[in-house]
């Protein structure tokens, strides 16, 4: 009762039926609507629905195509023109069942479609299509009533979704469907769960419905809980707003406010700040709902990709969606992405939900802000501030860094820089020597300064590309490592060696380790910047892990991978790829617990799970369909080079406004590999990598997330960082490149060393393609 008052409505002429969301609504509805397909004798009936609508109610066409109906897209513009299509008087007597679906709101845009409608198709004074029939028609209220008042009781439409943690954000998994009681007695059902059924027989064919509409197509047990807290749901908002008519006016009061500011925020040199894409001026609530969609350029115009916006939205604690929102057609309409660039963007691997944000330039999709009752004036100014702190800063004059093929100014790294002749500078606590590690190391050592003979250059060389002639690099200083690092519990700090064991993850032992919460999920420096404060080091000759931290006891670990029989193994998650792991203890959960100030645990990769349970496939890697995975986010190793750091201290220097060393910006880009290249950014255009007798495929590069504003030797915040690097490089975050391990079959050990030199093969296409996964490419 409480939910059809909501919506100036009475039992007499609504029925409600609950359902798991907004989704599964629909889904009844295309499933029981009584469609009459094609090849009868009777004139067939037709499915229609706005383009600009959310992917649920375009997906129903996949239930009416098996039913042998079929589906028609009506553009907003062809509705309004669609008086045309209005039927002689001779042929409105057809009774062939249609169904139009419109959302009131679109979830894009904000645009509202005219709720009057509903009442012109089904009158027949607008017809979708010039066809025979009687329509019906199904308004997506989703989005609309989330913000604005619905008056079904003028309004009348046949089918109406609504999903209600839209309306005040509980709870998720509750929607409904209200039905009109004309319609109601025509829907046809076929499957019937527990309690739909008012008798049926178990050895024969009889099956009789239970009478009431809501009990027949409410399948096993309802949410009771949930709808029981649907009223509380209802009087807590009517007494926090005053009711539904005073959210639409305080929201679009936002919205208006935002996007006045938003749209006349220029540059210096007169461009557009953001492009917005709207069909309304925001000058009234009864056509545009409190939604925000644009994307933000540059001073050329360009626009900058929604992953890069969202990213620095997070330093500012602001969450905006991004994508196309689950509405290609509004998506496609307002960008001017044809049919054939949706499908060559499939191929490009684009897929919805990813952060490939560009493809050629052009974007994939957009910003979406929006505001609901218990947004505040506050919060439209703290947006405002981010797009002016982001945007119009001092960036505006200072040219982005680009790839060295652009021959920008470059600087070449000093052959005697310090930083990168010591390999105590960015060593942690503890601290095993050169000496120690030299005594450690199982394999073979290779000296510092090894260089490969000549023929195993050239055997190298000649098993880089097997399907091309590789491009090499010409001329120029010779390019070799300066600094091995390995991260053996994922994001804590740095453990620097000067030569190190490769394995068939990786850099041996790195991030093979992580800390999850008490609910078993992993644990960043995102969540807990302190991480970075924990020093783990690896002892290869007593074959144990040293764990310190300031204030605490240091704490071993066994290299030895023997979890016992009481040990637990259990899966998990690093993004989007699961892991077998084991729990490595009390004692050491304790440790960790205690230093954080939160209940937590150290977890380790199970070996016999790895090559099962966390592989990457990577395309264009010769003789590996799967690359095993330790606990990284993307690949088995990042590198950066000396040269692009210093060309981006520089930048992020002048913006601090104070010096910066570059020991700390490498700590902060969390590299396996440091490297001494000639020109900064280079790096960039190679394709593949030999060193020493190790050979490596770029799998693209790392676009970088919140975590390189966290100072790793104090654990301090500053956005600042990922700001500049956004200015620096122009439209986006990448710094440094994702490698992956292709072993040579070769004499040598398989030691990456410092000193070694570097045999870069350059890309044919110089354009970077993006990561395939959709989740932030941050080293961990």
């Amino acid at each position: 009762f409480r939910i059809l008052q909501h919506f100036h409505t009475t039992a007499e002429d609504y029925t409600i039926i609950f359902t798991s969301g907004c989704t599964a609504a629909l889904k009844l509805v295309a499933e029981a609507f009584p469609w009459i397909p094609e090849g009868t004798k009777q004139p067939s009936s037709r499915f229609c629905y706005l383009t600009d609508s959310h992917t649920s109610v375009v997906g129903m066409r996949g239930i009416t195509a098996s039913m042998n109906v079929l589906s028609v897209p009506i553009k907003p513009k062809e509705i309004l023109l669609s008086e045309k299509n209005r039927l002689p008087a001779e042929e409105q007597n057809c009774t062939t069942p249609h169904l139009f679906s419109y959302p009131a709101q679109s979830n894009f845009s904000g645009t509202k479609y005219p709720l009057s409608w509903i009442q012109d198709i089904k009158s027949g004074k607008l017809c979708p299509i010039k066809i025979p029939g009687k329509w019906f028609v199904l308004l997506d209220a989703a989005s609309y009533v989330s913000s604005s008042p619905l008056d079904l009781g003028v309004h009348q439409a046949d089918f109406i979704p609504i999903s209600f943690y839209k309306i005040f954000g509980f709870p998720t998994g509750l929607g409904a469907l209200l039905v009109n009681n004309r319609i109601a007695p025509l829907l046809r059902k076929t499957y019937f769960g527990g309690g739909t059924a008012a008798a049926y027989l178990a050895g024969e064919d009889f099956y009789f419905p239970r009478k009431s509409i809501a009990e027949r197509f409410e399948d096993g047990t309802v949410s009771f809980l949930d709808i029981i807290a649907l009223k509380h749901g209802f009087e807590v908002l009517e007494k926090l707003t005053g009711g539904m008519e005073k959210i639409k006016q305080h929201t679009f009061t936002l919205a208006h406010y935002t996007y006045t500011v938003l749209s006349t925020l220029k540059y210096a040199n007169g461009a557009s700040v953001v492009r917005i894409y709207s069909d309304t001026d925001f000058s009234n609530p009864d056509v545009q709902g409190p939604i925000i969609n644009f994307n933000v350029l540059d001073e050329n115009g360009e626009v900058i990709g929604f992953s890069q916006v969202d990213k620095m939205a997070s330093l500012y604690n602001i969450h905006v969606r991004t994508g196309c929102f689950c509405n290609t057609g509004a998506c496609q309409m307002h960008l001017g992405i044809s049919n054939e660039d949706i499908q060559r963007n499939l191929q490009a691997g684009h897929v919805c939900g990813d952060d490939i944000d560009l493809v050629d330039g052009r974007p994939t999709g957009s910003v979406r802000i929006s505001f609901g009752y218990m947004s505040s004036f506050e919060d439209a100014q703290s947006f405002l501030k981010f797009i002016i702190a982001t945007r119009l800063s001092k960036s505006d004059t200072e040219i982005p860094f680009q790839s060295s093929s652009t021959k920008l100014m470059t600087e070449s790294v000093p052959d005697d820089h310090p930083s990168f002749n010591s390999a105590d500078k960015l060593s942690p606590i503890p601290h095993i020597s050169d000496t120690e590690l030299g005594n450690n190391l199982s394999a073979t050592k290779t000296t510092v300064n090894w260089q490969p003979p000549e023929a195993e250059v050239e055997s190298i060389r000649s098993a880089v590309s097997e399907t091309a002639v590789p491009t090499y690099r010409r001329g120029g200083k010779p390019i070799t490592v300066t600094n091995i690092y390995l991260y053996p519990i994922k994001s804590c700090s740095a453990f620097e060696v000067t030569e190190w064991p490769v394995g068939n993850q990786g850099l041996l032992y790195d991030r093979n380790w992580m800390v999850v919460n008490q609910n078993g999920v992993c644990m960043t420096q995102k969540q807990e910047p302190r991480l970075c404060l924990v020093n783990p080091s690896i002892d290869l000759k007593q074959k144990i892990m040293v764990i310190q931290a300031e204030g605490m006891e240091p704490i071993s670990v066994s290299l030895e991978e023997n979890p016992g029989k009481e040990a637990v193994i259990c899966e998990s998650k690093v993004c989007s790829h699961r892991v077998k792991t084991y729990d490595c203890g009390e004692r050491i959960a304790g440790w960790f617990s205690m230093f954080l100030g939160r209940p937590c645990r150290l977890i380790r990769q199970s070996s016999d799970m790895k090559k099962k349970s966390h592989q990457k496939n990577i395309k264009g890697l010769a003789s590996a369909a799967n690359i095993s995975l330790s606990l990284v986010n993307e690949a088995q190793y990042l590198l950066i080079n000396v040269a692009s750091i210093l060309q981006l201290k520089e930048h992020i220097s002048a913006r601090l406004e104070k010096p910066l060393e570059i020991e700390e910006l490498i700590r902060r880009f969390r590299a396996n590999i440091v490297i001494s290249a000639p020109e900064s950014f280079e790096e960039e255009e190679w394709a593949e990598i030999s060193i020493g007798a190790l050979r490596f495929q770029v799998v693209g590069p790392c676009s970088r997330c919140q975590i390189i504003c966290i100072d790793q030797q104090s654990g301090e915040r500053n956005k600042e960082f990922l700001q500049s690097l956004s200015a620096a490089r122009g439209r986006k975050t990448n710094f440094g490149i994702y490698l992956m391990n292709q072993p040579l079959c070769s004499s040598l050990p398989d030691i990456l060393s410092v000193g070694s030199q570097v045999l870069p093969v350059l890309k044919e296409n110089t354009e970077i393609q993006p990561p395939t996964s959709s989740e932030e490419k941050c080293s961990g």
